[in-house]
């Protein structure tokens, strides 16, 4: 079923050639149906009971269970349950905070009444020296003896300890701003365009910004929260915030710069925090949707147009 799905997605041009799943890859194993979750653990068709710590259980209807391994040699079984929850209703009532993304900071947050910069964590930095000489250890083994085998698992436990660190990282920071806030603003960055700067890729791929801005979306879908991306191109970095001066250029390295307008110093990132969050409110209320925030100032249409993930619904009351 998945791989006809994967050619189906290939032909229609949704998706690349499906790619080969190597052996000593992450593998997995897909029941569609006949599984129980009993008291000794999973008990699953033609395998029999399964000894399993199962940490979490659902009010509902057991549809499908995913049994993976991981590169290390762990096993894990995901379950998919029918709970028939409703999803809740859009209420933009509440406060709303602009995102700039970065890697020197990894996000400066800015919810008009203060600015709060959240510090890179550089997961792999600090496992570079460990993950190198184990790296080095395993290029030497022979391919196909067991002392490759047992080396290939020292390297796999380094990447799934950074792995599990970055996660640890975004789930608690993007649950810190949704508990927070009601709407997040954060930009629409075209990550893997990025990525081809050979000088900043190691970097890039290890803050994880793809996974952060999920994490964001479904978290304040569970809540009744919304998420809007702004277009990529709107210059937020080299546009005052104070009387809306936009400088021609401002090039990477400038980390400060003084509006020439109005004589406002800014600092890049909290004012491209500050401009994320005003474009933000003005694309809602372009949209027709009221919000419990202020202070937004109109700024001109430039580039392509924001992403809403959700759509936004009409609301009677506007805040102060």
């Amino acid at each position: 079923m998945n791989l006809t799905k994967a050619f189906k997605n290939f032909f229609e041009k949704r998706a690349k050639y499906p790619r080969f799943k190597s052996y000593y890859g992450k593998q997995s194993a897909q029941y569609p149906q006949n599984c129980k979750v009993v008291v000794e653990g999973l008990k699953v068709p033609q395998v029999g009971i399964i000894k399993a710590s199962i940490h979490r259980l659902f009010d509902g209807q057991l549809k499908t269970v995913t049994i993976s391994k991981t590169p290390t040699g762990k096993y894990y079984a995901s379950l998919l349950f029918d709970t028939e929850q409703e999803v809740p209703e859009l209420v933009i009532t509440g406060k709303v905070i602009g995102i700039d993304l970065g890697i020197k900071d990894f996000a400066i947050t800015n919810d008009n009444e203060k600015t709060s910069k959240y510090s890179n964590p550089r997961h792999i930095k600090k496992h570079e020296l460990n993950l190198a000489r184990k790296q080095a250890k395993l290029a030497r083994k022979k391919k196909g003896s067991k002392s490759r085998e047992k080396a290939r698992r020292l390297v796999a436990r380094v990447h799934e300890r950074i792995s599990n660190a970055r996660i640890d990282f975004l789930h608690k920071l993007s649950r810190k701003i949704v508990n927070d806030n009601q709407v997040v603003v954060i930009e629409n960055l075209n990550v893997k365009g990025m990525v081809r700067n050979r000088k900043l890729a190691k970097a890039i791929s290890d803050v994880g910004w793809g996974m952060f801005t999920n994490f964001l979306d479904y978290k304040l879908k569970e809540k009744g929260g919304l998420l809007l991306e702004i277009d990529r191109f709107f210059p937020s970095s080299k546009t005052c915030s104070s009387c809306l001066y936009q400088m021609a250029q401002m090039p990477l390295e400038v980390r400060e710069w003084t509006c020439p307008s109005c004589g406002t110093h800014h600092y890049r990132d909290e004012n491209a925090a500050k401009n994320v969050r005003a474009e933000g409110i003005r694309q809602l209320s372009v949209l027709g949707t009221r919000t419990a925030a202020s202070g937004g100032n109109v700024r001109p249409k430039s580039g392509r147009k924001s992403v809403l993930r959700q759509s936004p619904i009409e609301s009677t009351s506007q805040g102060s």
